[in-house]
């Protein structure tokens, strides 16, 4: 049910090269009702002025853009991306490694994982005796990334490959620390920066760019 490991299989690798981006071919109405419900969170979040949790999931899904345009060059440099999703999985592959109903739950994940912070988020764990200890915004990260690891560890264990790892050195552990401890640490610590707008802005502006120029040219 669960696997730790890319396995750089020929099956695999003809799978990846079956995956058609941006076809509507499978195309449902799901896709309009999970837009309605993320666009139904960050309104509501936007009207009881939760600002704090509405950057927490900017930031998070800025970053989750910049690694799956990442993933996608190098799929189109080096043959097969690091990661990506089946046609038959999804009702819309918006780059080789993310489909739609992936995307959207990163568009809530960082709220998800800000509210789950306890109120005073300068709390710090094992803090006594003179230790600073631990912060809590930090466990919360690493909490949210080592469940999300393992339940990609699931996804890539269907056996109707909904999602695939592709090489063999690629999985569960270079998940968890290159790619989900990045995540929530965004969500987590970038609503109290003091240049918060500022990182947002050079997020999505870097993210906009990469996909205006990328898209065109036929690389992602």
């Amino acid at each position: 049910m669960f696997v730790f490991w890319g396995t750089g299989s020929a099956e695999v690798m003809q799978k990846v090269s079956s995956v058609v981006v941006r076809s509507t071919e499978n195309f449902n109405w799901t896709f309009i009702f999970i837009l309605a419900v993320v666009f139904y969170v960050y309104w509501t979040e936007i009207k009881n002025k939760e600002w704090d949790a509405v950057v927490a999931g900017l930031a998070l899904y800025g970053v989750h853009w910049l690694y799956e345009i990442v993933n996608a060059i190098i799929g189109h440099f080096a043959g097969y991306p690091l990661w990506t999703v089946s046609n038959e999985s999804t009702t819309f592959i918006l780059l080789i490694g993310v489909c739609w109903e992936l995307s959207m739950m990163f568009a809530l994940a960082g709220i998800i994982s800000f509210k789950m912070l306890p109120d005073d988020r300068n709390k710090r764990y094992f803090a006594k005796n003179g230790r600073k200890g631990i912060s809590c915004k930090l466990v919360g990260a690493l909490e949210m990334a080592l469940l999300f690891a393992l339940f990609e560890s699931f996804l890539a264990g269907t056996t109707n490959g909904s999602f695939l790892w592709v090489y063999k050195w690629w999985g569960v552990i270079p998940v968890f620390i290159t790619t989900y401890v990045p995540f929530f640490l965004a969500s987590n610590y970038v609503p109290d920066m003091k240049k918060r707008k500022q990182f947002l802005a050079v997020l999505w502006g870097l993210d906009a760019l990469l996909l205006a120029i990328l898209i065109p040219a036929g690389i992602i």
